[in-house]
């Protein structure tokens, strides 16, 4: 049987999210239905109920950062059971016998990824995200959350934690890495703690001295003001890795100037307009420019046995469904301190229209 449930979506590009009905699809074999309790705000979630290229489906339910219990497992499931705590990220299939997918990195699947929300899966059937009172997932898509992880701070891991760390590990952040994070939002400050845990040196660059002792708190050792040319001056050719996890920036020469020769920026932010470069600025450094988005199955397990043994989790605000648009404007103008939370169970079927 499929299974109706109650979700926050938008009913049209760019309109409000409000209560909606959604039905989640039969269990197949291999499915696990979660009921969800938290979901991570990104502020990606708020392009996918925006705009209508971003979305196949309507109503729009954003939410890819998704922990909850168990509820009900497809007859072959073997590696959860009912009651299991878990968590969902933004890729929830793939097609499973690439070279990516065999690697564990289902997010590079030549076939191509399914998102977990504002997509189409495989069977011809629109995506709804975790925004939602119950979701079903494929096994493998499908993480176990240690016991010592809180809930509502794991659900973020799912997203503000992977991306960064994924970047990291890659890079081979470790003792004796000098690692500069420009931007400390949800992803900036979870690549400060992770950075900090592999035993870099963490520098952060942010727009203003307000987040500074938040900065120092997660295990930065140096903080420096985007806006100061003397700052940017010092710390010119200092950096290994930059991870520029900025959304309003316009010029990536700053950053790149940063870097040691041979060293690379990452970038993890959503743009929000076209990216410029100056060469000249990249090939003094002989560095590299990087991107990336989500991650897949094997780091993200990774992820949360690395944040349950070094006890690392975000910085959270839980919120109510009523709060939801609310929150969505606060995100965008910066005020988040530092990962918004929705708490599902408060999303209320009463107010549909």
């Amino acid at each position: 049987m499929s299974y109706d449930t109650v979700a926050l979506g938008a009913p049209r590009p760019g309109a409000v999210l409000r209560p909606v009905a959604i039905t989640r699809r039969e269990l197949r074999p291999y499915d696990v239905l979660i009921d969800v309790t938290y979901v991570g705000i990104c502020h990606s979630d708020i392009y996918v109920a925006g705009d209508a290229r971003a979305s196949a489906s309507s109503p729009a339910v954003p939410g890819h950062e998704i922990s909850g219990f168990v509820a009900a497992i497809g007859d072959h499931v073997t590696t959860h059971q009912v009651g299991d705590r878990v968590g969902v990220g933004y890729v929830v299939d793939s097609c499973g016998v690439c070279d990516q997918c065999l690697k564990g990195a289902e997010q590079h699947c030549l076939l191509g990824p399914v998102p977990v929300h504002g997509g189409v899966d495989y069977y011809g059937q629109h995506m709804y995200g975790g925004y939602s009172h119950r979701i079903v997932v494929r096994e493998p898509f499908v993480h176990r959350i240690p016991d010592s992880l809180d809930l509502a701070a794991a659900a973020p891991l799912l997203c503000a934690g992977i991306v960064p760390y994924s970047q990291l590990r890659f890079w081979r952040v470790g003792p004796g890495t000098a690692v500069a994070v420009v931007g400390l939002g949800g992803l900036g400050h979870m690549a400060v703690k992770l950075a900090a845990a592999m035993g870099a040196r963490v520098a952060v660059v942010s727009r203003s001295l307000r987040k500074r002792e938040d900065a120092l708190r997660f295990g930065a050792h140096e903080f420096h003001v985007a806006g100061d040319p003397a700052a940017l001056d010092r710390l010119r050719g200092r950096f290994d890795l930059v991870v520029n996890t900025a959304s309003a920036v316009q010029s990536l020469d700053p950053g790149l100037r940063m870097l040691r020769r041979a060293g690379t920026m990452v970038l993890t932010g959503q743009s929000e307009g076209p990216l410029s470069v100056t060469p000249a600025v990249l090939t003094r450094s002989h560095g590299l420019l990087a991107g990336v988005s989500a991650a897949g199955t094997t780091e993200t397990r990774e992820l949360l046995a690395f944040c349950a043994e070094q006890r690392i989790t975000p910085d959270i605000d839980v919120v109510s469904a009523a709060q939801i648009n609310e929150v969505q404007a606060r995100l965008v103008s910066g005020e988040a301190r530092y990962r918004f939370v929705l708490d599902a169970t408060t999303i209320g079927i009463e107010r549909l229209a």
